[in-house]
């Protein structure tokens, strides 16, 4: 077992700044500017200079707004940095438009991540993608969602939800722009005796809660904020299928493998999801689910009735999902990051 004293550092945002979620120490920035390149400029600034003059033996960043300060204090003290890249970050939405900013970013990575030595990321096409470019593969370690056998779901009752409905349940911290929430609403508004449960937080989220009420769906579709992952998996085994719904508008939607793919694999419950490539092989490895080509409306209306009508395909396709969960899993998945912290640590 590793031992050792783990110090998270990030800024002040949300309601987890002011809990103790997670079992070690952080340290959390209060943040002057919210957003832009004054927000990752203060914080970079920022970090830089803490870690400067702080005590540590290994250095992690998470994604590549954070690697610069990492990468120049681990070359100032000579300490082992690990580069733990949770997407293909110069491929992300939100920046594809913003010329300057994707070039800053990319500019970034061109020149650091050759000389990385430890690098993980999420998915065999991220991993691949990067090796491509900087002939450096990374460790693959996937999302996959802790055991959730022992959960307790929520009755149909607590949830306010029509005992005859097939309950749908699209969940995540990045229901954003290209993820097919506002088709999927369209294709409840017009799928007869079907309900939807959206749990989670994103850029996205007040446009779907306000396209709800002006569909008049409230009563079947309940949109839920950010919670702790017990009662998000609660809500999740409380659901008849789980939807994963990004379109293949970007290189980092296309080499996903979302947190909420596990997760509805470890509830034991069929996915519908958008034919990508990361997606589309899990799916097709265990049968447990249904892939559509696009997300539209139409599509993602036709999979569900094909759920609500044909009670034997959805039996089928849970015990599927049941059976992925016994190899898919973060028990499983978690040996490859202590594997590669205990080479570094021996190595130190």
């Amino acid at each position: 077992m590793l031992d050792c004293d783990v110090t998270l550092i990030g800024r002040k945002s949300g309601n987890c700044c002011n809990s103790d979620s997670v079992p070690f120490k952080t340290k959390r920035f209060r943040m002057i500017f919210k957003r832009s390149f004054l927000f990752y400029s203060f914080f970079n600034i920022r970090l830089f200079f803490f870690l400067l003059f702080h005590k540590y033996d290994l250095l992690v960043s998470d994604d590549l707004d954070t690697l610069l300060p990492n990468y120049l204090i681990s070359k100032l003290k000579r300490l082992p940095l690990v580069y733990d890249s949770h997407e293909y970050f110069t491929g992300v939405p939100e920046i594809q438009n913003r010329h300057f900013v994707k070039w800053v970013w990319k500019s970034i990575e061109r020149q650091l991540f050759p000389q990385l030595k430890y690098v993980m990321t999420v998915s065999d096409s991220i991993a691949s993608q990067y090796e491509k470019e900087y002939g450096l593969r990374p460790v693959v370690v996937r999302n996959c969602s802790g055991n959730s056998d022992e959960i307790k779901t929520f009755s149909r009752k607590e949830l306010d939800i029509n005992d005859d409905h097939l309950l749908l349940i699209l969940q995540g911290t990045g229901i954003n722009i290209d993820r097919g929430g506002s088709e999927l609403i369209d294709a409840v508004n017009f799928t007869d005796s079907v309900s939807l449960l959206i749990v989670g937080d994103g850029d996205q989220l007040m446009f779907l809660k306000e396209k709800v009420s002006i569909l008049g769906l409230t009563d079947r579709i309940k949109i839920i904020p950010k919670c702790p992952w017990i009662t998000l998996m609660r809500y999740t085994r409380s659901a008849d299928a789980g939807l994963s719904l990004d379109k293949n508008s970007n290189l980092n939607y296309q080499f996903s493998l979302p947190n909420k793919l596990f997760e509805y694999i470890s509830a034991g419950i069929p996915v519908i999801a958008t034919d990508l490539q990361e997606i589309s092989k899990i799916i097709n490895e265990f049968n447990c689910g249904i892939l559509i080509s696009e997300p539209s409306p139409v599509a993602i209306s036709n999979a569900i009735i094909s759920l609500r009508d044909n009670r034997e395909l959805l039996i089928r396709l849970k015990h599927n999902s049941v059976t992925a969960s016994k190899s898919v899993n973060w028990e499983n998945e978690s040996l490859k990051v202590v594997n590669l912290y205990e080479s570094i640590i021996n190595s130190i």
